[in-house]
């Protein structure tokens, strides 16, 4: 019969193992518990977990619109296939439009309903099927967010839409980030505190403590300043007494005495006005025919200075001037010159 011991140091090591194993979770380390080991995976949902299956039939069923139609149609055995190896039976209705999911007496997932709804959903939202099928994963997860609601401005939600949307369409996938997004605050902000928050997981030593300290605090400043509208209204101050009723018709004939004339009276008043006001835009439109034959006012005229002693002009300096300028050709030789070269040849005839 083998038998082994312990000595020195190994026997002490021993011991404290055997102490970890048999301590209370009470007297473990917090941070123990919080630290998940390194490779560790949440083994996968079998058969042999529910081998007796569901006692009731659970089922979904969500509508798609009309642009959508041809697309579900040729992916659709795909997506009964991919539902088939979880036992979950699909059934797509082109008539009313609409797409449906619900288990049957194999299906021993009772979860799997519940990502089987999440996927029509997103084939619903256009979402590809190679996407969407992801869901049905264990470590995959969606969140839909209706924005639709948040923002009342048309042109606003639009802008702050297309913040959202990235690259060939892809779009930000973290709610808070959406959310913020549309109540006017960047996304780069959030964007930034998430890749702080990453850096800072790989410390082991930070993942214990607050992060508050290290996280950059952004604050909201609205800029622009609420325009004011062009017309203000002024409110009245109440009064609890109705106001004043308006004097009828009636009551103005019986006021100015026309109440009391014969038809004739009345008619040849209401005569009498026509002619008057006829008499008056004839009268203007005699004044603006008469305006274009009026005259321009003229202009003053103003007599010209008599130019003083000191700025006079020499005429007869400037006429000289302008001979000279005649007789001197460009280029041609003064009177001295041709004199000087008459001379020197005949210098050289009597030389000859």
């Amino acid at each position: 019969m083998a038998s082994s011991s312990l000595d020195g140091p190994d026997r002490a090591a021993g011991k404290s193992e055997s102490r970890r194993q048999n301590a209370k979770p009470e007297d473990r380390d917090e941070s123990e518990l919080l630290t998940v080991p390194d490779g560790w995976k949440e083994p996968a949902f079998s058969r042999e977990d529910n081998p007796r299956g569901l006692l009731e039939e659970s089922s979904f069923a969500t509508l798609f619109p009309k642009y959508r139609e041809a697309y579900l149609k040729d992916c659709w055995p795909l997506v009964q296939k991919a539902l088939n190896e979880h036992h979950v039976n699909a059934t797509l209705d082109l008539i009313e439009g609409s797409m449906t999911v619900c288990t049957t007496k194999k299906t021993f997932d009772p979860y799997i309903i519940i990502r089987a709804r999440d996927l029509i959903k997103l084939l619903a939202r256009s979402v590809s099927f190679e996407q969407a099928v992801r869901i049905l994963q264990d470590d995959v997860a969606c969140d839909i967010i209706k924005i639709g609601s948040l923002v009342r401005n048309k042109e606003r939600f639009v802008k702050r839409r297309q913040r959202l949307i990235g690259p060939k369409g892809s779009t930000l996938k973290v709610r808070k980030v959406v959310l913020d997004t549309m109540k006017n605050i960047h996304p780069i902000y959030n964007i930034k505190t998430l890749m702080i928050k990453r850096e800072l997981a790989k410390d082991s030593e930070l993942r214990s403590q607050s992060w508050e300290r290290f996280l950059p605090q952004f604050k909201h400043k609205n800029v622009n300043k609420r325009k004011e509208p062009k017309k203000k209204t002024v409110k009245k101050e109440y009064t609890p007494f109705p106001p004043p009723q308006p004097e009828s018709q009636i009551d103005k004939e019986l006021a100015s005495g026309e109440y009391f004339l014969k038809a004739s009276q009345k008619k040849r008043q209401k005569m009498e006005a026509v002619k008057a006001k006829q008499a008056e835009a004839l009268s203007k439109r005699q004044e603006e025919r008469k305006k274009a034959f009026i005259p321009p006012k003229e202009k003053p005229v103003v007599k010209p200075k008599e130019a003083s002693t000191e700025t006079k002009i020499d005429v007869a300096a400037i006429k000289e001037k302008v001979k000279k300028a005649k007789n001197k050709k460009l280029g041609a030789l003064t009177a001295e010159e041709v004199k000087l070269k008459m001379e020197a040849d005949e210098k050289k005839k009597k030389k000859k």
